[in-house]
């Protein structure tokens, strides 16, 4: 049987994370996130995390083919056999035009998700966003409003708002996934592989178009 591979797509603040770990439960695939893979690769010290570190420490990108590496060697686990849900990746059209030649040669079924939500409502997202500095709980001033002001829920620790989460940050990070990202919209319609959901609405009925959608394309 082939691997079922589904790519979310969406902005910064769309809120792939949180759909993504839902979706993959309910579709019984290993949820792959670029982060984590940086973090994972980082904090253990791999080959790759190393040669990684080395462009991160002197402030340049980390090139395509690492992250590909990355991304390789971790759907080559025994969870990702039966498929994955890739979040965070690919970003630009030279990672979807690598991954596309890998699937192709594993005779993968692709599906693409795309969440689609309006700037001004991704910047209130973002802003109103505070983090945990003990356990990194997030919370949203407006949407999930901690019990007692500037306190984790969790864990009691101080929230904070993380320097990326800043109006200034955002605006930046949202051009360069308008100059670098965006443009997968077009490359996967192309293929007749996406489906687009309005992001904007409660979670609970975006996820259950993702669900639908992704039940449809298998």
């Amino acid at each position: 049987m082939s691997q079922r591979v589904v790519i979310l797509l969406g902005p910064p603040g769309a809120g792939k994370g949180t759909q993504a770990t839902r979706l993959g439960a309910a579709l019984g695939l290993a949820h792959v996130s670029t982060g984590d893979l940086f973090r994972e690769n980082l904090s253990k010290g791999t080959a790759l995390g190393q040669k990684a570190r080395g462009y991160m420490d002197a402030g340049q990108l980390v090139p395509d083919q690492l992250v590909l590496d990355m991304l390789f060697d971790r759907v080559s686990k025994s969870d990702c056999s039966k498929g994955y849900l890739l979040d965070g990746f690919p970003r630009t059209i030279p990672q979807a035009e690598a991954l596309e030649k890998s699937l192709k040669a594993g005779g993968a079924q692709v599906c693409v998700l795309n969440l689609r939500v309006p700037d001004a409502l991704l910047l209130e997202r973002i802003t109103g966003r505070r983090t945990c500095k003990s356990c990194g709980n997030a919370h949203h001033l407006k949407y999930s409003a901690p019990k007692v002001e500037g306190r984790c829920d969790k864990c009691g620790g101080e929230l904070v708002q993380r320097s990326d989460d800043s109006a200034e940050v955002f605006g930046k990070r949202l051009q360069v996934y308008r100059e670098q990202t965006q443009p997968l919209e077009a490359f996967y319609e192309a293929r007749g592989l996406v489906r687009s959901v309005d992001g904007a609405r409660n979670p609970d009925q975006v996820f259950q178009d993702l669900q639908s959608f992704a039940k449809e394309a298998a």
